[in-house]
């Protein structure tokens, strides 16, 4: 991915949905309707990266590390570039929720900091083996309020200087298990906070502080909880300028409809949660995506250098989710219910 703008998706329910019977078809061209491997969709599409969570050891099986070097191979073998994002966790890990494994539990502060360098290296070195090794990883994801709670939790009453250097030794050891494998390995810190300059200036300047060394910040920005993209670009330059860092958009999505497939919920279903200028059909979506990728580019000194979209295949099927997580975003993808790609997805 050096030197290139990232168009990347973050795709880390194809496992499980493959597996729960979807299909992914093309949309348009000569081979509207085709059915072909979502990879080889998105590759022709412009897409030049693949973001994948990881899960210590998820209740259902997927996202763990067996089943992350079986989609690493497929990323690999299509030539896309490759984003690991650790959770750190058995389950999801965002701004509510940041609990450790279960197998951490009980461990005191000095065995969880090396688990965490420990396990760190140890996915990495099984992905270097066999020759999938990523082009860059998150330390965490979205660890606004810190994470590995309550070790390394910062948000509420935690938020003291003594919870933020635990936090940081945290960040640190995962930092150095990624850097023992592979030196060169650019490291990202993700937070939640894309339209937000204060909280995001804090958050960085404490991490500043406490000496750690990162490479790329990664924010997520999703307008019904960010703000507004004119939010987005203030902070992306104010924070290029300040940190000298380059800069992703990490996560993001937007509505093609507020008309939900019957039997699934959505988290997105009222106009009033869209972004002014912006309606939830494909052109809606598409004129979203244009802007919030002109915005991008406009960083300052060149440091917006790409944007991920979350998950935009997580199209309904007959699997009963691992994680108990209902697919409350099927109106959020680049895919309609069917499995075809909208003309969206060209953006």
């Amino acid at each position: 991915m050096t030197g290139a703008y990232i168009n990347g998706m973050d795709v880390s329910f194809l496992d499980e949905i493959e597996q729960g019977g979807g299909v992914f078809r093309y949309g348009s061209g000569r081979r509207a309707g085709q059915a072909a491997d979502l990879l080889e969709i998105l590759g022709d599409s412009g897409v030049n990266s693949i973001r994948l969570r990881i899960w210590n050891d998820p209740p259902g099986g997927f996202c763990n590390l067996e089943r992350t070097l079986v989609m690493a191979k497929r990323i690999k073998a299509a030539g896309l570039g490759f984003l690991l994002d650790f959770h750190y966790s058995d389950k999801w890990a965002d701004p509510a929720n940041q609990w450790k494994p279960q197998i951490w539990t009980g461990l005191d502060f000095g065995e969880l900091r090396l688990s965490v360098y420990e396990y760190t290296l140890e996915v990495l070195e099984a992905l270097q083996y066999q020759g999938t090794l990523p082009d860059m990883v998150q330390i965490g994801n979205e660890i606004t309020p810190g994470f590995l709670w309550e070790e390394g939790r910062v948000d509420g009453q935690y938020d003291t200087q003594e919870q933020w250097t635990r936090f940081t030794e945290l960040v640190k050891a995962g930092i150095a298990g990624a850097k023992e494998i592979a030196p060169e390995l650019p490291v990202m810190i993700h937070i939640d906070r894309g339209g937000d300059n204060d909280a995001s200036r804090r958050f960085f300047d404490r991490f500043e502080e406490r000496g750690v060394e990162y490479d790329v910040i990664g924010l997520s920005f999703y307008p019904w909880w960010h703000g507004t993209l004119a939010d987005l670009e203030q902070n992306l330059g104010d924070l290029a300028q300040r940190y000298d860092k380059d800069i992703i958009v990490v996560e993001t999505a937007y509505p093609w409809t507020l008309a939900g497939p019957e039997g699934f919920p959505l988290i997105v279903k009222e106009a009033e949660q869209l972004h002014e200028g912006y309606p939830a059909t494909v052109e809606g979506q598409a004129a979203y995506l244009r802007e919030l990728h002109e915005v991008i580019h406009r960083t300052r000194q060149g440091r917006g250098i790409g944007c991920y979209y979350w998950e935009p295949a997580w199209i309904p099927s007959q699997h009963e989710w691992s994680v108990g997580h209902a697919n409350n975003w099927s109106n959020l993808t680049l895919f309609d219910y069917e499995g075809r790609a909208l003309a969206s997805l060209d953006v």
